[in-house]
């Protein structure tokens, strides 16, 4: 190899150029795009936003009791956050079940069986999501 081609490879300008070139012409999988996705949307629905601006307790001891829920709708502890992110995903993951059921349409049984978990996921998720609501409306 050349003294002007080992100068060339070696320098920064030339490094950078190529690196940036490899970036730019990237395709990422639409899977993971997708999965990354969902997983900030969930994080958002849950209430992250909240939690990163006003830094929240996570939750609170009075009275020789935890508090894990935040008592008033207006406000929340990080673990309301926790508990909101995961029934959310419960219920996604059940949508994403019930979506793949209708593929094992050659196998009516492993349709009907997967279709039936996936909307008692779904059905699970939000009868929670309700009751947790209701009990922060109602003071705990």
């Amino acid at each position: 190899m050349s003294d002007k081609m080992k100068k060339q490879t070696t320098s920064l300008p030339y490094l950078l150029s190529r690196w940036f070139s490899k970036i730019s012409t990237m395709k990422p999988s639409t899977t993971i795009t997708t999965i990354v996705i969902i997983g900030i949307s969930t994080l958002l629905f849950g209430g992250i936003i909240y939690d990163v601006v006003n830094a929240p307790l996570s939750a609170v001891y009075v009275n020789s009791r935890f508090y894990f829920l935040y008592p008033d709708l207006s406000s929340q502890f990080i673990f309301d956050t926790v508990i909101s992110v995961a029934l959310y995903a419960f219920g996604l993951i059940g949508l994403l079940a019930m979506y793949q059921s209708t593929k094992h349409a050659y196998n009516p049984r492993q349709a009907y069986m997967t279709l039936s978990v996936a909307a008692t996921l779904v059905l699970i998720s939000y009868i929670l999501l309700e009751y947790f609501i209701h009990l922060k409306m109602s003071g705990i």
